[in-house]
């Protein structure tokens, strides 16, 4: 919306068509980055560490544009979950101000929401003289806490598994050990201090359906499209290892290397209509699941058609079965 403002001004003062070209640093500078906010926190707790009640008043800075600033405070809300706050109140306002608006950075509203979390932890600890890990440790949820505030979410007793990796980690990270090294390392020197630590955190995943399409072309290639986009995560060679799969399950001489025969296109809003959003870390399994039954109905398809010719010719390769 910058950009396009600033663009038509131009053509408006010079009366004719403006093109603008941003570079990555500028375009950072005009539009996107995370939301500014104003924390302010009341805090009681016990002696031993354990918290007993928490309000929150959070302000943030939207910008002049909405973007997506709407989510921020149901994705800040829910990092509150890891911890037993006790009586647990919170106030977060979108600001609208005369700031560039702020995007969707990755975990928006949840990375600042762990941070503020993270920060009372270490004040807490702080001000008692503890360690900051026996703080984390005491204030997160049982499954009956977690239960009596989340009822809705909570799963089943089994699925609740923070403080079974919590203790795992410890365990199997040697942590303990590790600590008495480094406060034997920090005693021991002046100017040098070494630190190591632990957090928990808790992401709210939620699966939305994906568009996929598998194309099998004549030559025996494979083309495949998904909602999606490949913004480094990896999801153009999931989807590519999840159509080679699939499709191989036909169980053609020579299928094995399907992989080869595999690629992966860029969709467009004419070949694959509502292709959706690529956010939430779970657009990768939405979109190997849309391949997956793209391929297991093309699969279903060309079986009648493998076993005519297995009848007749015995063996058939994947090219030759395409050809039919």
């Amino acid at each position: 919306m910058a950009a396009a403002a600033s663009c038509a001004l131009a053509a408006h003062k010079l009366q004719r068509p403006v093109r603008m070209y941003l570079n990555r640093k500028t375009d950072m500078l005009m539009v996107g980055g995370r939301h500014p906010m104003k924390i302010t926190y009341n805090v009681g707790f016990k002696n031993n560490g354990k918290i007993t009640a928490l309000h929150l008043e959070i302000l943030v800075d939207a910008g002049i544009y909405p973007d997506v600033s709407a989510i921020m405070p149901y994705n800040i809300a829910g990092t509150l979950k890891k911890y037993d706050w006790g009586a647990l109140s919170f106030d977060i306002k979108l600001c609208r101000t005369n700031h560039p608006s702020r995007s969707a950075m990755r975990a928006p509203g949840d990375l600042q929401g762990s941070f503020i979390t993270e920060v009372i932890i270490e004040n807490v600890a702080a001000t008692l003289s503890m360690e900051v890990d026996s703080v984390r440790s005491i204030n997160l949820h049982t499954y009956t806490s977690l239960k009596e505030f989340y009822d809705d979410s909570c799963g089943e007793p089994l699925e609740y598994t923070m403080p079974l990796i919590w203790n795992k980690l410890a365990v199997s990270a040697n942590y303990e050990l590790r600590v008495n090294k480094v406060k034997e390392f920090n005693s021991t020197n002046i100017w040098k201090k070494r630190g190591i630590s632990r957090v928990p955190v808790l992401y709210d995943l939620n699966v939305r359906p994906s568009p996929g399409k598998v194309s099998i072309l004549s030559d025996g290639s494979v083309v495949v499209e998904v909602g999606g986009i490949e913004l480094g995560q990896g999801l153009w060679t999931k989807v590519k290892q999840m159509a080679a799969f699939a499709l191989g399950t036909i169980q053609c001489d020579g299928s094995g290397s399907l992989l080869d025969k595999v690629r992966v296109v860029q969709a467009d809003s004419l070949s694959l209509i509502q292709g959706g959003l690529t956010a939430g870390s779970t657009t990768s399994e939405s979109s190997c699941e849309a391949v997956r039954l793209s391929c297991n109905i093309l699969v279903e398809r060309l079986k009648p058609i493998k076993n005519k010719l297995q009848e007749k010719i015995g063996s058939i390769k994947w090219e030759n079965l395409i050809l039919q």
